[in-house]
């Protein structure tokens, strides 16, 4: 799912309610950044975009994405870590953990 939100608290709002809707174990749940959301789920992680719960919206900075990201996985307790991306990395993006995807 792609969101089209723009601030912080809206995309903080969306991911957190698409969690809740699909299964609220935060803990179960995938959180990070990246350029090419896509290309990070599918390539990297080995989410099925046909048959996995994701999504993922681009914030107005990698500013912003960073902290949306430090959000889940610090407060919420997402799986993820900080330190990726560089300074155009401005796309959020969430998954529900299985056991095909990485992690």
């Amino acid at each position: 799912m792609i969101v089209l939100a723009k601030t912080e608290a809206e995309i903080i709002e969306h991911i957190k309610n698409y969690i809740d809707q699909n299964g609220a174990d935060y803990h179960s749940w995938y959180v990070g950044i990246a350029k090419n959301p896509k290309d990070r789920l599918i390539k990297n992680h080995n989410v099925d975009m046909d048959n996995d719960n994701w999504i993922f919206s681009t914030a107005e900075s990698a500013e912003a994405a960073r902290s949306i990201e430090q959000y889940f996985v610090e407060i919420l307790k997402t799986d993820g870590g900080p330190g990726g991306g560089d300074e155009n990395t401005r796309s959020v993006y969430a998954y529900k953990k299985s056991s095909h995807t990485e992690p």
